[in-house]
């Protein structure tokens, strides 16, 4: 199988091969075969997957079995920086499990097509609108991620990159539109393999991985921490969730991982096998994660009360009042199961940290969120933060 890949702003310049290129070798002629002696010689050196890289955000579409949830084609995004430290990004945009959510000609909950592309400020010019901020923004001196390689996951099929399944509806009528019926590919987790085996074959051993998402994005980073921890086991990997630690067991009408695949998709993976259960839900995702690699450092990022959070918990049929008392309750029961768990709960109803400016100025007492994340991902320790007053956020101006 082989990748399109773009540079940003460009045509399709150069194909990429899912495996690194040839390596010449040298071989005398005194101990190397005829048939041998004409491999080597026919041999043709092809540039390493991450030497292919261009300067800034390098667009690919896989093919295959990726798609978006209306069958568009899917397409993730890769930027060189240093390849002993990437970054895994997993993009956040809602979810769908039903007629109602899922419905294309109605009110979907969700992203239904992948980020066209990612822009990139300039350092000393004028930020361009749409620029990436957060921890993608390379023009601040004081980012602690700059320097790292990154792989960012967009998201556009409606199961939190946990999906691999054709899922038929039926969508209820409308104003402007009669009851119908229609699919939609939830196949999140084709998506997201397609992504890593590109990482896997741009990185040898990386000496740390930052595994991390925003909201939908968050949701399944400590099962993919899992994954790339099982093809790296002497890097270092640190996960961070942001923005969906209030999801309570999941105990509304809703089971939206049924309509995904998801329990068939959790199942296939080593070391897991516990998730594929009745019982399923997300923060059993850090427990068995965590269980499972007791070296991975495990973390999430709340607002205590994030307004999108409370927004889907009604959704779903688990309305709740007050989101930090499910966020307190989930994190009590993870720290029990996983030792090195740590969160960070800032005040406020904001939704997710990582790509707004507010990574940089947003605290919770003494505690700058920007410096926490940074000692987390060096190894440093660093102690569980809960906002007092959590009713504002604590932001430097």
């Amino acid at each position: 199988m082989r990748l399109r890949t773009r540079s940003r702003g460009s045509s399709w310049v150069r194909r990429t091969s899912w495996i690194v290129g040839v390596v010449a070798i040298s071989l005398s002629a005194a101990c190397t075969a005829p048939e041998e002696e004409a491999a080597v010689a026919n041999a043709v050196e092809e540039p390493s997957v991450f030497a292919s890289l261009e300067p800034g955000w390098n667009t690919f579409e896989p093919g295959g079995e990726t798609t978006c949830s209306d069958g568009s084609p899917f397409h993730f995004f890769a930027r060189p920086g240093d390849p002993e430290k990437v970054i895994f990004y997993l993009q956040g945009g809602g979810g769908c499990w039903n007629g109602a959510t899922c419905d294309r000609d109605g009110q979907p909950t969700y992203s239904m097509t992948a980020v066209e592309r990612l822009i990139e400020a300039k350092p000393g010019e004028e930020r361009p609108e749409g620029a990436q901020g957060g921890i993608f923004d390379y023009t601040r001196a004081d980012n602690p991620l700059r320097d790292y390689s990154a792989v960012f996951v967009p998201y556009c099929t409606g199961d939190v990159h946990l999906g691999n399944r054709l899922a038929a509806y039926e969508a209820p009528a409308g104003e402007d539109h009669e009851a119908h019926e229609f699919t939609t590919e939830h196949k999140g987790a084709v998506n997201v393999r397609a992504a890593l085996d590109w990482t896997f074959s741009a990185f040898a051993s990386p000496e740390t991985v930052f595994v991390t998402g925003s909201s939908a994005g968050s949701i399944p980073s400590p099962y993919y921490a899992h994954v790339i921890k099982a093809h790296y086991p002497s890097s270092r990997v640190v996960q961070l969730g942001d923005a969906s630690g209030g999801y309570r067991r999941q105990t509304g009408s809703a089971r939206p991982h049924e309509a995904w695949g998801t329990l068939d998709v959790v199942a296939d993976v080593p070391g897991l096998a516990a998730l594929a259960s009745e019982e399923f839900n997300y923060e059993r995702l850090y427990i068995e994660a965590g269980k499972a690699n007791p070296d991975i450092a495990f973390a999430q990022f709340d607002n205590a009360e994030d307004g999108v959070q409370l927004r889907f918990l009604g959704i779903s049929g688990a309305g709740a009042d007050s989101l930090e008392p499910l966020l307190d309750a989930n994190r009590a029961d993870i720290a029990a199961a996983v030792p090195n768990f740590r969160a960070y709960t800032a005040g406020g109803d904001a939704h997710t940290i990582l790509q707004r400016d507010t990574f940089y100025s947003l605290r919770v007492g003494k505690v700058l969120f920007r410096d926490w994340l940074a000692a987390l991902v060096a190894g440093e320790p660093v102690d569980n933060v809960h906002c007092q007053d959590c009713s504002v956020a604590e932001i430097d101006t």
